[in-house]
């Protein structure tokens, strides 16, 4: 069995994605959501995986990595785009420091003691370009993090529907190694864009049709000083890409991609395990506080526009933007769910429903299903706890699919290397 710590666990994504591969024992989760009096995430995790491992409801940034986390093969986690500059300690004898509260650096303080074999972590994808006026240099920071630490880093932003599943949900992954693992040493004896397409970590189960012509690759090296890296370093990163010893190749690759689950499937599935409710339907009769009833509500924001607006400095600009399809195409995967899917905005889903036809929003089973979670795995909470978990969670199937090449590169951990 392979050892794993998961932090920011959320309900629990990475977790039901790897058990529900096999193989992996989970020995410690974290989950904490700060400023909230009620732990809704983790009430859900506790619950799920009661007696099974250690469950902490602490802020990880007072967490000891040395005493209170075990040791562990692999640690995952999903974590939050945030400002990744260093700058050096005061004394300058102690290394780098990164900004308060930034979660990576909780991530990197407990691969620098523990030395986990392989990290496996999931973000948006936005992070390739941030920050904006120094675009690169997040990512750029992180991949010096790792290779200071002592790893190889291959990463692939992923868009679960073009891998079959039923939401068009867009994020990046990042695969981190220990150099002087069996893996490790494998990979070096092939390139770097033959590790991309054919023989690294995300290529059998995530494979690549083409590079795509659009967008030049980039192979460079990260400068040796961390701090520099962080000060003037900016690269452009492409959706696929590997860093060893500090040398990067990145490249657009366009996915080798398969027919996805759609929401007409995810909506004959949901009625295994609900009755749809009035509340869950667009009231086309009820005047509201905006005046207008919630169907021209949402015909209103998912429509056209073309609306003068003034800047704070007195600027007249004209805001616009396309609309959208409404309802959304049931033979067609769903879009991004936001933390925002409760509430009646542009981005919430609006279906007709397979038996009345008429509109309605998405039940919390239904999304759980969009996000590949069994049915009801967050029925202890209010409607818009549940949607907000959703909108925050990852697809488990991509996990899983992970999960099935990380017992294969662990096998190799035990065998010796034909040279």
């Amino acid at each position: 069995m392979i050892d794993v710590v998961e932090l920011f666990a959320g309900v629990g994504g990475f977790r039901v994605g790897l058990e529900r591969q096999g193989g992996f024992n989970i020995v410690w989760g974290n989950q904490w959501e700060p400023s909230k009096k009620v732990q809704h995430a983790f009430e859900v995790y506790s619950k799920r995986f009661e007696g099974r491992g250690i469950h902490s409801n602490e802020d990880i940034a007072t967490v000891d990595e040395k005493k209170d986390i075990p040791s562990h093969d692999l640690l995952v986690g999903g974590f939050p785009c945030q400002d990744y500059s260093v700058a050096r300690s005061l004394n300058g004898e102690s290394g780098i420091q990164g900004k308060k509260g930034v979660l990576f650096w909780e991530i990197m303080r407990i691969v620098n003691h523990h030395k986990p074999k392989f990290v496996l972590l999931e973000n948006v994808d936005r992070l390739l370009k941030s920050p904006s006026k120094l675009r690169g240099r997040d990512f750029a920071v992180m991949l010096a993090s790792f290779r200071d630490a002592g790893y190889f880093v291959e990463w692939r932003v992923i868009n679960a529907a073009d891998y079959g599943f039923a939401q068009r949900r867009r994020r990046i992954f990042i695969f981190a190694y220990r150099n002087n693992t069996n893996y490790a040493e494998t990979q070096s004896d092939y390139s770097l864009q033959e590790s991309i397409h054919e023989n690294g970590f995300f290529a059998s189960e995530f494979p690549i049709a083409e590079t795509s012509l659009k967008h030049s690759a980039t192979n460079d090296v990260l400068p040796e000083d961390i701090v520099e890296v962080s000060d003037t370093f900016t690269a452009t990163f492409r959706n696929a890409g590997i860093m060893r010893n500090g040398e990067f190749y990145t490249e657009e690759v366009i996915p080798h991609t398969v027919p996805s689950v759609t929401l007409r499937d995810i909506l004959i599935k949901a009625r295994d395990y609900q009755v749809v409710d009035e509340k869950y339907y667009v009231d086309s009769d009820k005047v509201g506080k905006n005046g207008k009833t919630t169907l021209e509500h949402f015909t209103y924001l998912k429509g056209p526009k073309r609306i003068e607006r003034t800047s704070s400095t007195g600027h007249v600009y004209t805001y616009s933007e396309g609309g959208m399809k409404f309802p959304d195409d049931l033979d067609s995967p769903g879009r991004t769910m936001l933390t925002s899917e409760a509430t009646k905005n542009r981005s919430t889903h609006v279906v007709e429903d397979l038996d009345t036809k008429r509109l309605r929003v998405l039940t919390p089973v239904e999304c759980e299903l969009l996000n590949d979670f069994p049915p009801n795995w967050t029925e202890e909470l209010t409607d818009r706890v549940r949607y907000f978990c959703m909108g925050n969670a990852l697809v488990v199937g991509l996990v899983e699919k992970m999960g099935k090449k990380i017992n294969e590169i662990y096998a190799m951990e035990t065998q010796e290397v034909s040279k």
